[in-house]
């Protein structure tokens, strides 16, 4: 196929699918000289919005078959080559047998993919996830929005699917790997829109991603692999220094020689276990913050102005950082354009936020953590797991203030401006739940915190207009952006206790589903060098 880039339409030109191709045909026929006949496959590979001018426009790439693509090729055109090959390469198995099970500790988007590669490679991985699956999850989450009770089992934190499947199911990585195009492909295959392959910040919202990590499991399953919800990994089984098992909910021993942690940014109980049976921990830095809610109409008037109510556009989103005199950066994170706040609690007496989004991105709110980088010489101590300890500190403490019924701080920006307490509420109204208590964000954040987040607010404001506006909502804490430990592990990605592969965002090698998908395939790849496939009756 040949790849043509740099093809550009008017929004009215794209306002359906069908004008849309309609209109890339008629281009390339015209710009190209090609006849319409002579074009025998079409596919958008990459799509974007160019919003730098006031005439918004989407550019795109495209890949074409043509009947004469080397004279095609030959024309020596600057925005066009022979598309290359982007397709997932097979690694080569190992012929070492493994000693019982290939354990998958996890089931959110670095343990789904590492299940999904040792599966469809004639693997029988076995998964073990603390949570529930995907449908028993979410009645446990709205029981406990609905009576306030908090269980392990009500987190949208655990489970099927790990933190984000309750989020905006965000596609973007900064990481530049083969791999991903599997993962969007995999995404597809279980019924995720096709679009996700081309458009530039591809999503695809809790409602739909629910269903898609269910078509996964179910292809995992027929694959040969075996997934156990409410399967809790509470101790390591060590022996001459590398691992010879697992124990889960504190009873039953499974043997392996290869244990696969995908264990998620907030099982601190796991991480414990882990820094008690000697594995080699590193405090790392991570973020701490709030979540900012706007009408998402002021976004998209601001983004895109006199085009914002365009039916070809979505909902604007943005990415903003602030660089403080002090040292500190605020920046904005998981931007969720016409979105929720969610209650991201990971255990009882706490409180932290998140965001979270539909696939449609239709509610009259958009939000985004508002956050501040904090390093380990912020920790308490010098310990590991201080990191933890730093952000209990400041959950527990926001739980305290609003009430200790699960209700989230919140305060008005205007007067987090001016260090005053809201007393009620504007034109935004909060999309939390359960509920909100009126209070200073400052009298749960830590210092440093509230002075640059404030300095941010007025920064912000001058590059999108009415960032500031006195009527937007601060809910907080928002302290789960990123894992704060690393698990070392060495090329081969194994732990300091040998057997044991440390993995995605909760190990600290992702920071993301895009990401953490990405290093779930690549420790898979370190089992398939290693091992020979195992069959049925092969596993002792």
């Amino acid at each position: 196929m040949v790849r043509i880039s740099n093809l550009t339409l008017s929004l009215d030109e794209a306002v359906t699918k069908e004008k849309e191709l309609a209109s890339l045909l008629k281009q390339i026929s015209f710009t190209y000289r090609i006849t319409r006949s002579d074009i025998l496959s079409f596919r958008i590979f990459k799509k974007a919005v160019d919003a730098r001018r006031d005439l918004i426009r989407f550019v795109y790439n495209v890949d074409i078959g043509l009947k004469n693509e080397k004279e095609f090729l030959r024309r020596n055109n600057k925005n066009v080559l022979l598309t290359p090959d982007i397709s997932y390469q097979e690694v080569k198995t190992g012929d070492k047998p493994a000693k019982g099970r290939i354990v998958i500790v996890g089931f959110g988007p670095s343990g789904i993919f590492a299940a999904y590669v040792l599966a469809r490679s004639g693997y029988r991985p076995l998964v073990l996830e603390r949570g529930l699956d995907v449908d028993k999850r979410t009645a446990k989450w709205n029981e406990f929005l609905k009576t306030r009770e908090f269980h392990e089992h009500g987190s949208i934190l655990f489970g099927e699917g790990g933190a984000g499947t309750y989020s905006d199911g965000k596609l973007t990585t900064l990481v530049n790997d083969i791999r991903s195009r599997l993962v969007l492909e995999t995404l597809v295959e279980a019924g995720a829109d096709s679009e996700i392959l081309y458009i530039n910040k591809p999503h695809i919202g809790t409602d739909e991603l629910t269903k898609v990590i269910r078509n996964i499991r179910k292809k995992i399953i027929d694959f040969g692999g075996e997934i156990r919800f409410d399967a809790k990994v509470t101790n390591l089984v060590i022996e001459n220094g590398k691992v010879a098992g697992v124990i889960v909910n504190g009873l039953e021993r499974i043997d392996s020689e290869a244990v696969l942690l995908g264990i998620g940014h907030s099982a601190r109980d796991t991480f414990e276990m882990l820094y008690d049976n000697e594995l080699k921990i590193e405090p790392k830095p991570f973020s701490i913050g709030v979540r900012i809610e706007h009408p998402q109409k002021l976004i998209n008037k601001s983004q895109y102005g006199r085009f914002a109510d365009h039916p070809a556009l979505g909902p604007a989103d943005y990415k903003l950082s602030y660089h403080s005199p002090s040292g500190r950066t605020a920046y904005t994170f998981c931007m969720c354009p016409g979105g929720y706040v969610v209650a991201s609690i990971s255990e009882p007496g706490s409180v932290c936020t998140n965001g979270m989004s539909l696939s449609k991105r239709d509610n009259q709110n958009a939000n985004s953590a508002l956050l501040v980088n904090v390093t380990p010489d912020d920790f308490p101590s010098n310990h590991p797991l201080a990191g933890v300890e730093f952000q209990k500190q400041y959950e527990a403490a926001a739980y305290r203030l609003a009430g200790k019924n699960y209700n989230v701080p919140l305060q008005l920006v205007k007067d987090f401006l001016e260090g005053k307490n809201s007393t009620s509420l504007g034109k935004v109204k909060p999309t939390y739940q359960p509920g909100y208590t009126f209070a200073r964000m400052s009298q749960f954040l830590p210092k440093f915190a509230v002075d640059t987040l404030r300095e941010a607010i007025r920064d912000f404001d001058k590059k999108i207009q009415g960032f500031a506006m006195d009527d937007a909502i601060l809910t907080g804490p928002e302290t789960r952006s990123s894992s704060p430990i690393r698990i070392v592990r060495d090329e081969g990605f194994q732990a300091s206790v040998k057997g044991i592969y440390p993995m995605g965002e909760g190990a600290g090698y992702a920071g993301g589903i895009m990401s953490s998908a990405i290093d779930g395939i690549k420790t898979a790849e370190m089992i398939l060098q290693r091992f020979a496939p195992q069959k049925v009756g092969e596993i002792k």
